[in-house]
């Protein structure tokens, strides 16, 4: 495996470290290597975690989910064709959700790989393509709707114009506009106990702190940090991981307090995996990378 030399991320915290962690309690652990876990993808995106600490990501343009072993630290196939799968997440009963590209979809895949599809149209026309969702508590889900042509994509006239935020109840399962004016909504991510929604404006390069209401609603839109992001996770800290140009984390008042360079032309997407949730598990072009942490995921 290849790795990253320690040097460079020592003169990372030093650099880039502005926020109330002491020298020698930084968010990465002591002595931590960026490894390259591997460079045999075309492009990877979607990392979520399973209730082991294993890691199920995509590569998109291969068709393909692939599951990172978080004992064996090994990679295996886990399902292809994937209906090109974007963005994953786990809901509270084990079952892997899927921002399935191909036809505009959101799939539910249960642990014997069979789909069943969530949503297929808001209002009789197709989304513009589901990228990336976050569970709540309540078990609502909250997908962004960016449009990012496809190859794989028919012409159609009938497809949204509009880029939003949706949310699907847990009971009814009619899809809702919850958040609206953007110009291409990416990343999302929610606090643990569900009051708090991150959303990111890939297209405007901002990143938005919401409140969510009971009903799944949400209020009091708030510039969180002048950066976007492809992909995002939150530690036990209340700390903000954004991607893109490597992984840039801003504490919970919006203050950047690291910055992980992969060395990547893009680095689309990142969570925490492993026995004990400290290993950040990154995406980037046709790599994934592992990075041991002093904080952990929640979900």
């Amino acid at each position: 495996m290849k790795r990253i030399p320690q040097f460079l991320f020592l003169s990372l915290v030093m650099c880039f470290s502005q926020s109330g962690y002491a020298q020698g309690t930084s968010i990465i652990a002591d002595r931590a290597e960026l490894t390259l876990v591997s460079d045999a993808y075309q492009f990877t995106e979607g990392p979520a975690v399973d209730s082991e600490g294993n890691v199920f990501f995509t590569d998109q343009p291969n068709d393909r989910i692939l599951k990172w072993d978080a004992d064996s630290n090994s990679v295996s196939t886990y399902m292809q064709p994937s209906g090109r799968s974007n963005g994953l997440y786990f809901d509270h009963d084990g079952n892997l959700l899927s921002c399935a590209d191909e036809n505009n979809e959101l799939w539910r895949i249960d642990p014997n790989k069979d789909v069943t599809v969530l949503v297929d149209n808001f209002e009789g026309k197709k989304l513009g393509g589901p990228n990336d969702l976050w569970v709540a508590p309540s078990g609502g889900i909250y997908i962004t709707d960016p449009l990012y042509e496809r190859a794989w994509w028919k012409p159609t006239a009938d497809r949204i114009n509009e880029r939003r935020v949706y949310y699907l109840p847990p009971s009814s399962g009619e899809l809702k506009i919850v958040a609206e004016d953007f110009v291409m909504p990416n990343g999302i991510i929610g606090t643990k106990d569900g009051t708090t929604l991150y959303i990111a404006d890939m297209g405007d390069k901002k990143t938005y702190v919401y409140t969510i209401n009971e009903d799944g609603s949400l209020l009091e839109r708030k510039l969180f940090c002048e950066l976007g992001s492809d992909g995002m996770t939150l530690d036990n800290e209340g700390n903000l991981y954004l991607t893109g140009d490597g992984v840039t984390v801003f504490d919970s008042e919006g203050n950047q307090i690291e910055r992980i360079v992969t060395g990547e032309k893009w680095t689309a997407n990142v969570t925490f995996g492993g026995k004990d949730q400290n290993i950040l598990f990154i995406t980037a072009m046709d790599s994934v990378y592992t990075l041991e942490m002093n904080v952990h995921g929640v979900r």
